[in-house]
């Protein structure tokens, strides 16, 4: 999708820069046009000369040339760009596009630019997890700029591998999943995911055995066809590094119920796919309950219904889809619950079909609406995240 797209490549002072080589080379032999513009701290780190032979561009560093004073417009620039992608982008530099400080061509060009902006971010830890550095991020999130970030190699503590830049394969693939045909572009879709977490005292809580598989995989193949997400997650381990996914992590219902009551009167549709715990203790232990007696009475009271309140809410147009986990009754459950919550579909499964559901990387479902059922054989839940897309993009087109 990358043939003859225009692409402005801003380079930085940053050790990564080297990589700027490999993605020209990729952006070329997917048939793309490059014009290199890079910072007075970048030719420190890679020389004009090498980036000008793999262009075929002369490379843009200053507002003239030094030979014969011609004029750089910048304007020009951004109005002949397809994209701008900034990689490596130092933190001094991601401070100077949220801040609007156009002391330099790169910045110049950023703030004259018509074109969508993919900055891929590179620095130490240090200054990566700093507040600063996180808040320019969000403030360029929020002018609708596109941050690629590395998608593999977190620890428990999600930093990581933060901070370095992602490689030239995937920030390509990233241009490449920009401009693919999409049915959801312009979309504003809220997914919840995982299980819920109700505390009984700081140790112990009432769960389930949800894993967000499925959830994390309707995300991503919504973001992939060009929908702007907002993922509600419970407490999983999955990892969510799509530009377009605004993830927001929760433990309890309660954390869950105000998130997506929030995010949804903004939302075309809402996928509710999150195993929400039913009911929670009524009463929470300031301290770890130790044993000492045979049994233990934990009184239980009923937790916000999700579904149901969206479903309230629910303006003309708007779509909300639901899930049903059954062990029984399955379609007379299903049915009773797609009209009680006021959903356009629901999506069922069984935890009777074996090898499927709660922990599974597969899935097998059926597509219940009010106007019949369609049924689907087992297959990846990545597959079934399409299955579940199509037939929302078609409800969507006709709303």
């Amino acid at each position: 999708m990358l043939k003859g797209k225009k692409i402005v490549l801003g380079i930085t002072g940053s050790i990564a820069a080297y990589k700027a080589c490999y993605i020209i080379r990729l952006l070329v032999k997917a048939g793309a046009e490059v014009q290199v513009v890079i910072t007075p701290a970048g030719k420190e780190f890679i020389t004009p000369i090498t980036l000008s032979a793999l262009t075929q561009k002369p490379v843009i560093s200053e507002f003239f040339a030094q030979r014969d004073g011609t004029w750089h417009s910048h304007v020009a620039i951004g109005l002949w760009a397809d994209a701008m992608l900034i990689a490596p982008c130092t933190a001094s530099t991601l401070g100077k596009m949220a801040g609007g400080i156009a002391d330099n061509m790169l910045v110049t060009t950023y703030l004259s630019m018509k074109a969508p902006v993919f900055i891929a971010p590179a620095m130490d830890l240090d200054m990566y997890s700093h507040p600063t550095t996180q808040q320019n991020m969000e403030r360029l999130r929020s002018f609708g700029n596109h941050i690629i970030e590395p998608q593999s190699g977190f620890l428990a503590s999600g930093l990581e591998g933060k901070g370095r830049m992602e490689e030239p394969e995937q920030i390509v693939a990233c241009l490449d999943d920009y401009f693919e045909k999409k049915d959801l572009t312009g979309k504003h879709i809220l997914i919840t995911a995982g299980p819920t977490h109700e505390k009984i005292d700081p140790v112990r809580f009432i769960g389930n055995y949800s894993s967000g598989k499925m959830g994390f995989a309707l995300a991503a193949e919504c973001a992939r066809r060009g929908a702007q997400v907002t993922l509600v997650a419970g407490p999983v381990t999955l990892k969510a590094d799509h530009p377009l996914i605004h993830r927001i992590d929760v433990e309890s219902c309660d954390q869950m119920y105000a998130a997506a009551t929030e995010a949804f009167g903004s939302c075309d549709a809402a996928i509710l796919c999150a195993a929400v715990a039913d009911f929670k203790p009524a009463d929470v232990a300031n301290q770890k309950i130790k044993r000492e007696s045979d049994d233990l009475i934990i009184r239980l009271s009923p937790t916000h219904d999700i579904a149901a309140e969206l479903g309230r809410r629910k303006r003309d147009g708007q779509l909300l889809i639901g899930f049903a986990l059954e062990t029984n009754d399955e379609q007379a459950n299903a049915r009773k619950k797609l009209e009680k919550k006021n959903l356009d579909f629901i999506v069922l499964n069984s935890l009777r079909n074996e090898g499927t559901c709660f922990q599974s990387d597969n899935n097998q479902i059926s597509i219940l609406s009010h106007n019949g059922r369609k049924d689907y054989e087992k297959k990846p839940k990545q597959a079934v995240a399409t299955d579940i897309i199509d037939e929302l993009s078609k409800q969507l087109r006709k709303a």
